[in-house]
């Protein structure tokens, strides 16, 4: 994994774990997986509409606001991101 998204993934379970008062992230946790995986498929609409609707730019920033997304809910579901790797590695031809 990236360190961008190794550190992300680290800071995202630590606020799992110790929720700081006002965090974003924390409220995700204590919305539930439901709320989170809602989440997800709204920031997968947007990153849709942005490639082709919306500039470079803007596609970049909806993929990262995706990626973030499913990182939360990889999180809340105990999933590593080590286990995407591994399956991505899988299926590598």
């Amino acid at each position: 994994m990236s360190e961008i998204l190794d550190g992300l993934y680290k800071t995202i379970v630590a606020r799992r774990e110790n929720p700081p008062p006002h965090s974003y992230t924390a409220k995700l946790f204590a919305a539930g997986d439901v709320e989170i995986a809602k989440k997800v498929g709204e920031e997968a609409i947007e990153v849709i509409v942005a490639s082709y609707q919306e500039s470079d730019e803007r596609l970049a920033s909806e993929s990262a606001d995706l990626i973030y997304h499913l990182l939360v809910l990889l999180a809340a579901r105990n999933v590593e991101w080590h286990a995407v790797e591994q399956e991505l590695a899988k299926r590598k031809k």
